[in-house]
């Protein structure tokens, strides 16, 4: 009981809820997002130490991505958090390599940055596991394809894991880090804190001083490194999609549908995007998706099939062969009309829209395409008033079924 009083004073009270839930093992992978000051790698700090110290066949790793960095940051963070905790005396702590150890059971919290890949793989505690590890940083790691190379390294020979990641948020929607906090698993859960869920004390005055001149000079960069939202790189196509948790009463009382196709096999995805037109409110709502690679067109056609029944689909014109075989199939496929500049067009009414609500848990790839889709660049990176031909498949396919709507309104498709 006293240790739990101890933390409680330790992290600001919107961790409270999120400690409990580390403890308690109900989740595998923890990313904590959050802006300066938001103490959130104090927090994982000290869930490394306590974790260790509640699981006495389990050694930590501690990471960041360049292993020259560690002496000036993880290592005096955990430091830290041992001796807020009240437990320095029983762990002795080297420098060369960085390496703490829990004297009462010689478990160990172990260093390392990634650039030299052999260091990973030479770890071997002397018994037990490695069931904890910290990303500190998160999101200066290559993404994740090198999280999962590690997690086959280190992820294993034990009955439970723990992997914490912290980061500050990158401006771009694009970045690989804010894109995967989008992605929901049953093992997964994400978490976000600011410098406002923080006691005033625990920063001082001038901390919070200095947040609210640059939210008075530069609100945008305030809300960036102060909130750590991602507040784009001013390159954002469609400023207004919102997030929206959609009932199934909802979904059953939607009357407006119309659904859309566009075709891929190997490397692209086959999308198709079901919605509702809502013309009063100029509102387009995208509740169901099918995102998957390497489907034929009769695989496609029967997964297709249940949630479109005999509804119109508007598909990829440049597919006529595979609009004719998902006829044969019983769809109702046409093809979209398309004309100069459709791609334009089609963009520019979806820009126009009051609201584009997307539920992110029915059409999770459709929402993630929308909200990272930015303009081309130019050799100087400047945008230009252009719409990169990757990663908009489900984009496509809501333009290609929306083809009727925007005829009504004088745009060529």
């Amino acid at each position: 009981m006293a240790q739990k009083i101890e933390l409680a004073s330790l992290i600001a009270p919107s961790f409270y809820e999120l400690a409990y839930d580390i403890m308690e093992h109900r989740h595998t992978y923890y990313t904590l997002a959050g802006g300066r000051g938001s103490t959130k790698s104090s927090f994982a700090a000290l869930m490394v130490v306590l974790l260790l110290m509640t699981h006495h066949d389990c050694h930590a790793l501690v990471m960041r991505k360049v292993d020259k960095t560690i002496g000036r940051s993880v290592f005096p963070q955990l430091q830290w958090a041992v001796r807020a905790l009240g437990q320095d005396a029983y762990f002795h702590m080297s420098v060369s390599p960085h390496q703490m150890t829990y004297l009462p059971t010689g478990q160990r919290i172990y260093f390392s940055g990634v650039d030299d890949p052999q260091k990973i793989k030479s770890i071997k505690p002397p018994f037990g596991y490695i069931g904890i590890v910290f990303l500190e940083e998160l999101d200066q790691f290559a993404g994740q394809e090198e999280i999962r190379s590690i997690n086959q390294s280190l992820l294993r020979g034990g009955p439970v894991f723990w992997e914490i990641g912290a980061y500050n948020p990158p401006k771009s929607q694009n970045s690989w880090v804010n894109e995967d906090a989008l992605i929901e698993a049953p093992d997964k859960l994400v978490h976000h804190s600011t410098y406002l869920d923080v006691p005033r004390s625990w920063l001082g005055d001038v901390f919070f001083d200095a947040a609210e001149a640059l939210k008075a000079q530069n609100e945008m960069a305030y809300r960036h490194e102060y909130l750590g939202e991602v507040t784009g790189t001013g390159g954002t196509v469609f400023e207004n999609v919102e997030a929206v948790a959609l009932t199934d009463a909802q979904v059953a009382a939607f009357d407006k549908l119309h659904f859309g196709l566009d075709y891929g096999f190997a490397v692209d995805p086959l999308a198709f995007v079901a919605m509702h037109y809502d013309a009063a409110r100029q509102s387009l709502y995208i509740f169901d998706e099918i995102y998957q690679q390497k489907l034929t067109n009769r695989q496609a056609a029967e997964k297709i099939r249940q949630k479109a029944g005999h509804g119109r689909i508007i598909a990829d014109s440049a597919e006529p062969k595979s609009i004719a075989e998902m006829r044969g199939y019983g769809l109702r496929v046409e093809g979209a009309k398309k004309g100069p500049d459709s791609v334009d067009y089609g963009v520019r009414w979806l820009q126009n829209l009051a609201h584009i609500y997307i539920d992110r848990h029915r059409a999770p790839n459709t929402y993630r395409e929308f909200i990272s889709y930015e303009y081309e660049h130019n050799r100087e990176g400047q945008f230009i008033s252009a719409y990169p031909d990757k990663d908009n498949h489900a984009i496509d396919a809501v333009r290609y079924a929306c083809e009727p709507l925007t005829r009504r309104k004088n745009f060529r498709f």
